[in-house]
């Protein structure tokens, strides 16, 4: 079966301790409901840097960087994004996009 990345953008760690409780418990139940799709449930990510082609670097992530990411089981990439709408960091602003992870 395919796999995908689904990679997270945006977000952020609420303020308060009940939010933070609030947000892991709808995160888990996201991937409760995700059940056997779920491969590796990834992390969060921190600071990231960006190496161009003429060996610079730069702060990474652009305008939009990198929050987390998971890696999921589906048909196909339709099935992927019916998983993906259901993600909890869409309802404070954030995104998911979705690739297919590729074997070689």
């Amino acid at each position: 079966m395919p796999k995908y990345v689904f990679a997270y953008h945006g977000g952020g760690i609420p303020e308060s301790a009940a939010a933070q409780a609030d947000a892991m418990a709808a995160w888990g139940a996201w991937f409760g409901s995700l059940g056997e799709a779920v491969i590796d449930g990834g992390n969060p990510t921190g600071q990231s840097k960006t190496i161009s082609a003429d060996g610079s670097v730069k702060n990474g992530g652009g305008t939009n960087p990198l929050s987390g990411y998971s890696l999921i089981n589906a048909t196909d990439i339709d099935a992927a994004l019916v998983l993906a709408k259901g993600c909890p960091i869409l309802s404070v602003g954030g995104s998911v996009e979705v690739a297919e992870a590729l074997d070689m």
